[in-house]
């Protein structure tokens, strides 16, 4: 089986090179054509329409899992035309070319096609009401990629981390060395998912996956505020030896911290579907913390 894999550089695409190995020929593809360790690969741009169609005719796969997105929450607003593009058009296209020459998809999604006004987790079939453009492009993505007829897959995740990239956990460690006292928005709840627990789970999906169109919320076990996750960092963190001092971690309101995005209070997702479906099970978050501290203690 070939494997098509946009976003290649990424915190998701970056690990299901490793997890989706066993399940045939890999053709990783990236925005410039270059690899997180600086190997050349295809070149995937989904803001360029004609250059996302010849990466897809070269790739010639079987299977697409689509890791690439527009992710800069605050800056779709002010991009809201690109992040159309690439969350949603882009998408539409890979399902329309997977449908016309018998592929499968698999896609990622957010929980921030949600508002966060339900008070308890949200299930796949549930209203959304996307507040922003980053979660209004990516539900118009999962609209797209249904209606192309194509065989797929859509994960929602959530509150994606890693030891690389770009992402919450690494902004706490460098601030950490920076500041004695970081004061972080508490009034916002989700589950905190490494992205190596993602592509682990996608493979073990496409490993049983009969082809059959499927929504499915992948996150870990458990909740949590952005206070709680940056405490649970910073101790962690601490104990490990990958910051010499453990600054204060104050809990403030969303009021206090206006970003130019409005964010979903409380954006946890049911995952009962997929246990049923696949008997996955992801483990509380805690515990991912754990193992992507512990990677970054043993660099």
């Amino acid at each position: 089986m070939r494997i098509f894999v946009p976003g290649a550089d990424g915190q998701v695409g970056h690990e299901l090179l490793a997890a989706l190995a066993p399940l045939g020929e890999l053709i990783p593809a990236t925005r410039a054509g270059v690899l997180a360790d600086g190997g050349t690969c295809l070149r995937a741009d989904l803001a360029d329409a004609d250059a996302l169609r010849a990466a897809l005719d070269d790739a010639r796969a079987d299977l697409i899992v689509n890791a690439a997105a527009h992710t800069g929450v605050d800056r779709a607003e002010d991009e809201p035309a690109l992040a159309d593009r690439v969350n949603h058009l882009a998408v539409g296209e890979i399902g329309a070319w997977a449908a016309a020459h018998g592929a499968r998809v698999l896609h990622y999604s957010t929980d921030y096609v949600f508002d966060g006004s339900a008070t308890c987790a949200y299930r796949e079939d549930d209203a959304t009401a996307p507040l922003g453009v980053y979660g209004r492009s990516k539900l118009a993505g999962e609209q797209a990629l249904r209606a192309s007829g194509a065989s797929h897959l859509i994960l929602r995740t959530a509150w994606v981390y890693a030891a690389r990239g770009h992402n919450f956990l690494r902004t706490m460690l460098r601030l950490a060395a920076e500041r004695e006292e970081l004061r972080v928005v508490a009034d916002q709840v989700g589950a905190p998912t490494p992205a190596h627990w993602i592509a682990r789970a996608s493979a073990q999906m496409l490993a049983q996956w009969q082809g059959e169109p499927g929504l499915y919320h992948l996150v870990a076990g458990g909740q949590a505020s952005w206070h709680d996750f940056a405490s649970a960092v910073i101790a962690g963190a601490h104990a490990r030896g990958l910051i010499a001092h453990a600054p204060r971690v104050l809990p403030i309101t969303s009021a206090h911290y206006p970003t130019r995005a409005q964010r979903p209070a409380r954006s946890v997702l049911d995952c009962t579907r997929l246990k049923r479906a696949f008997g996955l099970e992801l483990a509380d978050w805690r515990t991912g913390l754990d193992e992507v501290l512990d990677q970054l203690a043993r660099c």
